[in-house]
Order: C-alpha cells, then structure tokens, then sequence
C-alpha cells in the first residue's frame, strides 16, 4: 500500500468507472487519477448469506447512490456494528468484475451521534471533484 497517494473521497457510484492498472502494485485509475484507497461515508446495511455461512466482518455501506461490500478484520471485529449506522470508512478499494465492489476497510468511525454528517459528505465530495479531479478529467 502507498499510503503516498492521497484517498479520494468517493461516492460509490463514481467507483463503478474504476479501472484496475496493468501494473503490479495494484494502482486504481479514475479519470486518470491513480489511487489505491478511497474514502466513503454511508449507512451500514445488512450484508446477505454467503454460500460458505462465514459472516465474519462483512457489511454492505449504502450511500444513497450505490452500494459497496466493506471488509473489516482486525481490532474492528471486536466492536459492535449494527445495521443503520452511518459511518465513514477509509479503506484499500479493489475492483471486481461481476460483483459488489470492495473496500479492505483500513478506518471506520461511527457517525451516527452526528446527524448532519449526511448532508456535509455529499458538500465535501462536491467540492473535492471540483477542486482537484476534475481539472484532471479534463485534461
């Protein structure tokens, strides 16, 4: 992980033009901005069955314009995540074909005592398109 590289803040429906790099470092490109970790905030839903029955540290994060599967391992295992809560995650994103997208969750913080949290994430992904991607879609 080249924690170098700044993670944008996303919606999930902008991780769907997400594109993999042939290189080996696992670099994601989006509009010609390299990243490899994105940062979201959502509402935690609940995760469906897997086929092999193990639940252990899957969660789905809705955003309101998509959804994506979150990954948690670690010391996040030991807290107490329900479905509802709105959280932000910072977390290593890996495209896959056919499926829901994934976030290797790195960070995640309960935003749920904060009710106008919502409403600022979509202002600060607005602006932080208009002030550092776009010029880079652009070009």
């Amino acid at each position: 992980m080249d924690y170098s590289l700044a993670a944008l803040k996303l919606l999930c429906v902008q991780l769907g033009s997400a594109r993999q790099t042939p290189s080996q470092n696992a670099f994601i490109t989006l509009g010609g901005i390299i990243f490899q970790r994105a940062w979201l905030q959502g509402i935690l839903v609940p995760a469906p069955s897997s086929s092999d029955g193990d639940e252990s540290g899957r969660f789905l994060l809705d955003d309101g314009t998509g959804v994506l599967e979150l990954f948690l391992s670690g010391d996040f295992l030991s807290r107490r995540w329900e479905a509802g809560m709105y959280v932000m995650v910072v977390g290593a994103y890996v495209v896959r074909a056919g499926d829901l997208p994934l976030l290797k969750v790195h960070k995640i913080v309960d935003l749920s005592p904060f009710p106008d949290r919502e409403s600022m994430w979509y202002l600060e992904v607005i602006e932080a398109f208009k002030l550092f991607y776009q010029p880079l879609f652009e070009e």
